[in-house]
């Protein structure tokens, strides 16, 4: 080894100073009384779907903004805003495959929370990137589909690992697609013991009371240590 090489450990630096600013986040959301919900999946998991199957449960009990992130494009902003009616802005990430506290903060500020309950993160569609910065989301949810196939926990680790919930969408499709529901929820499990698993069919509706009931649940929780 060549003793004239300086090595410098740039992405554990970033991931510290990225926590650090994702903890001062928190800080400043639990302030303003804003629960901040980070949304992850692969693309095509069906997440916009399930966004607008849970904020249209929600809406008349919370007051909910949507932030929607992708490389490019308005598509899944404007489908928001055109069929719930609530705040939603779209957050173009650059080429990044990821946000990450600042991006949060840029959006958030945007979006303008002081009036929000619940702000909802569709976060870049992909199990990898996502996962490995904190964008200062008080929960993250990760969304795996029927047809990707239920051994997506035992792959992707680290996805399933920093979850605080795991939605399974698509239930509907479970036949056609040989997938084990059983067996994914114990692969998951096996990443993140007692983690909270929600079968759901965002297309149908089935599922989406239980999750709603949860997410309802933590929101309500975090607002009232807020005021102890």
């Amino acid at each position: 080894m060549n003793d004239q090489i300086r090595i410098i450990e740039l992405k554990e630096s970033i991931f510290k100073d990225n926590d650090r600013d994702a903890d001062k986040l928190r800080k400043e959301l639990k302030k303003e009384g804003t629960f901040y919900l980070n949304i992850m999946s692969s693309p095509g998991s069906g997440k916009t779907t399930t966004i607008l199957g849970t904020v249209e449960g929600l809406k008349s009990l919370l007051k909910i903004g949507v932030m929607e992130a992708d490389i490019d494009s308005d598509v899944d902003a404007q489908t928001i805003s055109d069929r719930t009616g609530l705040p939603a802005i779209q957050l173009h990430t650059g080429g990044m495959c990821h946000l990450d506290a600042d991006m949060s903060r840029q959006g958030l500020k945007a979006l303008g929370t002081d009036k929000l309950d619940l702000v909802i993160l569709e976060n870049v569609g992909n199990l990898v990137c996502p996962a490995e910065f904190d964008t200062g989301a008080v929960k993250n949810v990760v969304i795996l589909s029927v047809p990707e196939g239920d051994d997506k926990p035992l792959k992707y680790p680290l996805m399933f690992e920093k979850a605080d919930a795991v939605l399974i969408n698509k239930i509907d499709a479970a036949p056609v697609f040989d997938f084990d529901i059983q067996k994914a929820a114990a692969y998951i499990h096996q990443r993140h013991a007692d983690i909270p698993i929600f079968p759901i069919s965002a297309e149908t509706g089935a599922g989406m009371d239980e999750w709603r009931a949860w997410l309802l649940g933590q929101v309500r929780a975090w607002l009232d240590e807020r005021k102890d």
